[in-house]
């Protein structure tokens, strides 16, 4: 430990009281502000042995935290005093642009399972101070997803409750410190939607009353959403193409839900024109998708493949690892949803396909799998776009409201990438390796094929 590491120790020791708790003190109030001024000198401090990759100064701060929190006289005072260092940290990630399922993600890739849950908890906790309807659904919907843990009393924290559960101050100091550290230091993102407490009830970006049935109902600014019927029927289909061992079955499940999707955009895309004509125009959002190793960069083609073809523009944030997906909100669920369960269809033929070994017995097992991948990607984008201009041109031959759809979806495509352009001033374009397995290139354009996607039972150049 440097020295000025063991003055601020000394300092935060002195004015705790730990050292001795029956010396008479100051008052009580005063002894509260002494006790969390010393708590953020040590968090500071703990802060900055993680930065160094210092164990011994780390493991000094946390057992000072963890004595004093197990203390009768000083427990109180520096349990809240953690908990609202975190819950601070959390909020400035809120602003910085952070949203639930960015935090929870990032903490899966650089901590651990532990962590994770304890920065749902803390994330939790903190937007359960707003009233709902000011919290992007979005928002909601994500927290929902993460956090299935039974509610508990308010009168007890997060770290509490799981002290009660059995575990030790040490450890749970070490994996709260540990979420501080994550949160104090993440970079600043793009604000997709609006901050905890600004959405509009019942307005663009905002909560809904729970009648999300994709209308508009003329009293607010509200944008057509996903018609949660809709999504309801695509998901089970997707469900079970991606259960199923038989690729025949599979692929018309998928042929099902993309054309599910495909029809319901172009409903939506129709419905918005009538609250652009009277002035209430809904503009493009965002979406991040998680893009997980092992082969990122081919997920992240399939990812790009997706979006473009359901009128959406994705950049792509390898070191921190997801996809910003652009786009109206009826497209950013058909990207998420077909995205998720073609990843799902591509590694369960990987896996059945097994391990690769060259003619001099090394494997090139990794070899193939990229190669499969970068294929599967590239052959799904073409087959994606023709059955885009299928359903569009069905949708133009179907009586005057579809002769308006062409300049319709070209002005909501510079839309988009009007809004990629004020997110991402400075993207640049990259390109994935070039695939260097044949048998894997082969077999992933094979695959791609037979996850038929249209709304017809074989999409033309199926086969190619």
């Amino acid at each position: 430990m440097g020295k000025a590491s063991r003055e601020r120790r000394r300092a935060a020791q002195d004015r705790s009281g730990a050292p001795r708790p029956d010396e008479p003190g100051a008052p009580d109030a005063a002894r509260d502000d002494e006790l969390r001024t010393a708590l953020q000198l040590l968090l500071d401090e703990g802060v900055y042995a993680i930065d160094r990759a210092d164990t011994r100064d780390l493991d000094d701060t946390i057992s000072t935290v963890a004595t004093l929190c197990s203390s009768g006289t000083t427990s109180r005072v520096v349990v809240r005093g953690l908990v609202d260092a975190l819950a601070r940290a959390t909020t400035r990630a809120w602003e910085l642009g952070w949203q639930p399922a960015d935090v929870h993600r990032l903490a899966g890739r650089r901590l651990g399972s532990e962590e994770q849950q304890i920065a749902v908890d803390v994330m939790a906790s903190e937007l359960a101070r707003y009233a709902p309807a000011t919290v992007d659904r979005q928002w909601l919907a994500q927290l929902r997803e993460l956090d299935d843990a039974a509610p508990r009393s308010p009168s007890v924290t997060w770290l509490e409750a799981r002290r009660a559960g059995g575990l030790d101050w040490f450890t749970l100091v070490e994996r709260a410190l540990a979420v501080l550290h994550l949160l104090v230091r993440l970079p600043r993102l793009e604000l997709l939607t609006p901050l905890p407490g600004q959405a509009i009830p019942g307005g663009r970006d905002g909560s809904s009353d729970g009648s999300n049935d994709g209308s508009s109902d003329g009293s607010g600014d509200a944008p057509p959403v996903a018609d949660e019927r809709i999504l309801s029927r695509v998901r089970m289909l997707l469900a079970k193409a991606e259960s199923t061992t038989f690729e025949a079955e599979a692929a018309t499940f998928t042929a099902g839900a993309q054309s599910l999707m495909a029809r319901h955009s172009i409903d939506a895309a129709l419905l918005a024109r009538h609250d652009d004509a009277r002035g209430r125009r809904s503009g493009p959002s965002g979406r991040r998708i998680g893009i997980d190793n092992p082969y990122d960069g081919p997920k992240a083609s399939l990812l790009q493949a997706v979006a473009s073809a359901n009128r959406c523009r994705m950049v792509w944030s390898r070191e921190l690892g997801f996809g910003t997906v652009v786009g109206f909100e009826a497209d950013l669920e058909a990207v998420e949803l077909l995205f998720t369960s073609l990843l799902v269809q591509a590694t369960r033929t990987l896996a059945a396909a097994g391990s690769r070994t060259d003619p001099h017995g090394g494997s090139r097992t990794r070899s193939f799998r990229q190669s499969f991948l970068s294929a599967f990607a590239q052959r799904i984008g073409e087959r994606l776009h023709e059955a885009t201009v299928a359903e569009e041109e069905s949708a133009v031959a179907d009586g005057p409201s579809g002769r308006e759809l062409v300049p319709l979806l070209a002005a909501r495509a510079e839309r988009v990438a009007e809004q990629v352009d004020e997110w991402f001033p400075d993207v640049r374009r990259t390109t994935v390796g070039a695939a260097r397995d044949a048998e894997g290139w082969y077999s992933g354009r094979s695959a791609a094929d037979r996850a038929q996607l249209g709304a017809s039972p074989r999409l033309p150049g199926a086969g190619r």
